[in-house]
């Protein structure tokens, strides 16, 4: 899964960026306006945390522009402004939570959980499939209750697949929800994760669509 950080102030852009990564999420960053609206509309990203108070352009007018282009990925604003009004602005502009700095960290990563979830289809924080489950919460996956041991670009590619069962994705998509934007995604590479996953998952959970991509198989 991978995230846009939107954030001038360079410590707390750090900070986010080192947990969310310590996640298991790739993570993408941006301290302007400008730059932030472009990399939402020319790149691919399960989520964006969105300053309100940016240079260049302000973060309502960068979630505007996006919700105008069609832009669906869910984004969650921070505001330093303890202000009801800046709060009803982000979410009429299309943002789907906010939270006021200073905040707790493990309080965001909740929110981003929800919201990731919410624009996913599922209502808790434990996907599940044949036997197989992973907590988006402490990033543990298990067969039939036993944790197994999964590289960070084999879990990020397990969780996008478990965040869309049943859906074929090819390649590309893969590519671009795994790595980060300095990251050149490669479709062999893709393969070799899927050939390193099927031998730590059970048999049949990653099908192959032949010349269009891959399907996690959940029987519901």
């Amino acid at each position: 899964m991978r995230i846009l950080v939107v954030e001038d102030e360079p410590t707390l852009c750090e900070q986010l960026s080192t947990a969310l990564r310590e996640q298991g999420y790739a993570v993408d960053v941006a301290s302007n306006g400008e730059d932030a609206l472009h990399l939402g509309l020319e790149e691919s990203f399960d989520a964006a945390i969105l300053d309100l108070g940016l240079p260049k352009l302000d973060g309502a007018s960068v979630l505007k522009g996006w919700r105008t282009a069609g832009k669906k990925l869910p984004v969650i604003i921070l505001t330093a402004r303890d202000n009801w009004s800046d709060k009803v602005s982000g979410i009429d502009a299309g943002a789907d939570d906010y939270l006021t700095k200073p905040f707790h960290m493990e309080e965001l990563l909740a929110r981003l959980r929800s919201v990731i979830r919410r624009s996913t289809g599922h209502s808790t924080s434990i996907l599940s499939v044949n036997g197989l489950s992973l907590d988006t919460r402490s990033g543990k996956v298990t067969i039939e209750g036993k944790q197994i041991s999964l590289t960070s670009h084999e879990f990020r590619l397990l969780s996008y697949l478990m965040h869309h069962p049943n859906e074929v994705v090819d390649k590309a998509t893969l590519g671009e929800h795994i790595y980060p934007y300095n990251e050149d995604p490669d479709s062999n590479t893709i393969e070799v994760f899927i050939g390193r996953l099927r031998k730590k998952i059970p048999d049949g959970v990653i099908e192959t669509v032949r010349g269009l991509g891959y399907r996690l198989n959940h029987d519901s």
